[in-house]
């Protein structure tokens, strides 16, 4: 049966539990050592139960395990961000073959600790780290979230919506003002204004990945300022958003996992992020014995990494001619037509302001 473990609140030794735990099969991986055929997924921010990028990376790591006989656990620390080195080494020590770690602050100190630690693969989601056996995995979400922006941009000015204002105003909350993060907002700000300059984007950060009530609290700040749509980019804090559109009668953009059932009919879209297949991957290259060692590996639209879900619940209130639209603009970046800006190669833009 697979087990959490809170690094914050569990002595090192009960950490020796981790790659007996978990199995859903008794084969090894990529090597013969004892830790050859066992995984550790470190949690990010937000831990597991955000309903988000935790719990779709988590499904797919419990999916690639199952896929290639291996072992494994999540490992959970109250403060992932401050305990991280901790968190790291404990991993290490534990031996297992491979430790996919999905806390992007963790990017200064991994290479260290995995250099410590040569005969375990290392694997570091969110942000680049260097190393021989450490690989790393970048979404392009300023792709998918260029188009989340560009069908607000459109929404928001379809007044037949009942759920939409006569106000050319939509929203941005973040979990933290970070790269990371502000990669979202930019992509989400040029689609907005490449499809209409005068739409006014309000941004804010929660500075918290799992509080549901502070994100409540900001959208419903924002709703009141005009704005009709909702991005929310911060985890478990985005599920207040989610309800406060729907307490208001308005609409959010879910993201990560596919959140629009969160609340039918008032999450327009949501944004995306395949983490789950992320994850399968960098299990099945492990086990094959082709880790990816010092690369990165982009996943964008065009690796189908990252995009809108299909408008289940609100394909009607956008209509066809948006909806095609947005698949238009899909296909010219892809085609390499549109350059969305990515704030961790290129920094800030003119037109981003920030919170």
């Amino acid at each position: 049966m697979k087990r959490r473990i809170a690094l914050a609140l569990v002595p090192v030794a009960a950490l020796l539990t981790l790659s007996a735990c978990a199995g859903d099969g008794g084969s090894s991986g990529s090597t013969d050592s004892a830790g050859g055929g066992s995984a550790a997924l470190i949690i990010a921010q937000g831990g597991l139960g955000d309903e988000s990028y935790n719990d779709l990376a988590y499904k797919g790591f419990q999916q690639g395990l199952a896929d290639n006989g291996m072992q494994g656990s999540p490992i959970e620390s109250d403060d992932v961000v401050g305990q991280g080195e901790q968190v790291l080494r404990r991993a290490g020590d534990e031996g297992v073959g491979v430790v996919i770690d999905l806390e992007y602050s963790h990017a200064e100190i991994l290479p260290k600790v995995a250099a410590d630690y040569p005969d375990t693969d290392w694997v570091l989601v969110n942000a680049e780290a260097k190393g021989d056996n450490v690989a790393s995995v970048l979404f392009q979400e300023q792709e998918g979230s260029y188009l989340a922006g560009a069908l607000a941009a459109m929404q928001t000015v379809n007044t037949s919506d009942p759920k939409i204002n006569a106000d050319k105003v939509i929203g941005f909350i973040g979990g933290a003002q970070s790269a990371g993060i502000d990669k979202f907002a930019v992509g989400y700000i040029q689609g907005a204004h490449d499809v209409d300059p005068d739409v006014k984007v309000l941004t804010a950060y929660s500075n918290d990945f799992g509080d549901p009530t502070k994100g409540q609290q900001l959208a419903q700040s924002m709703y009141e300022q005009g704005a009709d749509i909702v991005y929310a980019v911060a985890g478990g804090t985005g599920t207040g958003v989610i309800q406060a559109a729907k307490d208001a009668n308005r609409y959010a953009i879910g993201v990560d996992t596919d959140q629009d059932g969160l609340a039918q009919g008032n999450v327009l879209t949501s944004m995306l992020k395949h983490t789950d297949v992320a994850m399968e991957t960098v299990l099945k290259d492990f086990a094959d014995g082709s880790f990816p060692g010092g690369q990165t590996l982009q996943l964008g639209l065009k690796e189908d990494g990252v995009g809108l879900t299909d408008f289940q619940y609100t394909k009607d209130a956008i209509g066809q001619a948006t909806i095609d639209k947005i698949a238009d603009l899909k296909q010219q970046i892809i085609d390499g037509k549109i350059q969305v800006w990515n704030v961790v190669d290129q920094g800030y833009p003119d037109f981003y302001s920030g919170n």
